[in-house]
């Protein structure tokens, strides 16, 4: 959990085909919740949903242990929106299994080549400064760096969510990546995290312009563009909000760019009512030919 963001995620990676699909659960709002080692997936959303009755992390380990047909065998972590946490590990995980939990984390694994993983992670992620996601992510990158899963690599994945941060504001899913199958399955997902950040911010200065807030829309858009300086539809949807907050010059010259880098944007640009009030303009007119 980010105190100050409100953000909540998981991130995962293990000798597992789409280890995505299984651990990670996570809810606005809510909490967070990794199930793991022989997992029982409805941990996840049973998990949330105690959580969202108000359920301590502590309450709901017992109440999902009472209910388990092999308990000792499960293992996962909780973490809820107001940054309580724990940490579960049975008798009969495989070896070397256990965890660690503290304010706003918790963090465990199986099958490691010993404890030094997880205290690198929880090291990881209590020192590195940046977004949730760049936190978690640094996690994995230290639990791996210390040995990580002893059978070897394969999946990753990692989940952030913040109310109304999706596509369009009609989900929570602010940054949703995996890499199921992959030799070097950190660097991929490493990769996909530039983009997803990009994405994440892109969606949210999106979100505000649609709800006609355009200064803070053009906050987000400009370090949407920070982060991808070369992408044309980046480019084109910040001359576009640039335009509604009253910047008609930066955003000529924004335009300009997308048109350069991706000149199909043209046929967009010329129909587009967002950009009405550009159509007059010599310059406008001249980069549409």
């Amino acid at each position: 959990r980010d105190s100050l963001t409100g953000e909540l995620g998981v991130a995962v990676a293990s000798r597992f085909f789409a280890v995505g699909s299984v651990v990670p659960w996570a809810k606005a709002g809510v909490g967070a919740v990794a199930t793991q080692s022989y997992a029982n997936t409805t941990f996840g959303w049973r998990g949330l949903e105690l959580l969202e009755k108000g359920a301590t992390p502590e309450e709901i380990v017992n109440i999902l242990l009472r209910t388990d047909k092999e308990p000792e065998k499960r293992q996962f972590g909780i973490v809820s929106f107001t940054g309580e946490s724990a940490s579960y590990t049975g008798k009969l995980c495989a070896s070397w299994a256990g965890g660690r939990n503290g304010p706003n984390y918790a963090i465990q694994g199986n099958i490691l080549v010993d404890e030094a993983v997880v205290t690198a992670m929880e090291s990881a992620f209590l020192m590195t400064n940046g977004t949730l996601a760049e936190r978690l992510y640094a996690s994995l990158l230290a639990g791996e760096e210390n040995g990580g899963d002893s059978r070897g690599k394969q999946s990753a994945a990692l989940l952030v969510v913040k109310e109304n941060a999706g596509y369009g504001g009609f989900t929570d899913r602010a940054i949703d990546i995996r890499v199921d199958d992959h030799t070097e399955p950190f660097k991929e997902l490493g990769r996909l995290l530039r983009f997803a950040q990009m994405n994440y911010s892109w969606n949210e200065g999106w979100t505000l312009f649609t709800g006609k807030n355009y200064s803070e829309a053009l906050i987000y858009m400009e370090r949407t563009m920070s982060l991808a300086p070369e992408n044309p539809e980046v480019l084109y949807d910040l001359a576009v909000v640039r335009l509604a907050a009253g910047k008609k010059e930066s955003s000529i010259e924004a335009l300009k760019k997308a048109l350069m880098l991706n000149p199909k944007l043209k046929k967009q640009a010329i129909g587009d009512n967002d950009l009405k009030s550009l159509r007059n303009e010599k310059e406008f007119q001249e980069l549409i030919k």
